[in-house]
């Protein structure tokens, strides 16, 4: 696996958090995220790196948003 890096367009709540709604792809495909499942500080066992995690809901799968130093990756082939 290898890390991909995307442009997210995120939100902060009313309590501060800060939230993703969406990402582009690398192949230029925008996606929303349908929903937040979990947010924590981990590493990504698969592509190396770390920091905070978020288990989303994308088109029905389940799948990790990284926020690592300002900047989001995902987990790719």
């Amino acid at each position: 696996m290898r890390k991909v890096f995307v442009d997210v367009t995120a939100v902060f709540s009313k309590e501060g958090i800060l939230v993703p709604i969406s990402f582009v792809w690398e192949d230029g495909e925008r996606y929303e995220v349908d929903k937040i499942l979990d947010c924590r500080n981990a590493a990504s066992l698969k592509a190396g790196g770390c920091g905070v995690r978020y288990t989303c809901r994308v088109c029905g799968k389940e799948t990790f948003l990284f926020l690592e130093d300002n900047r989001w990756f995902m987990e790719g082939k």
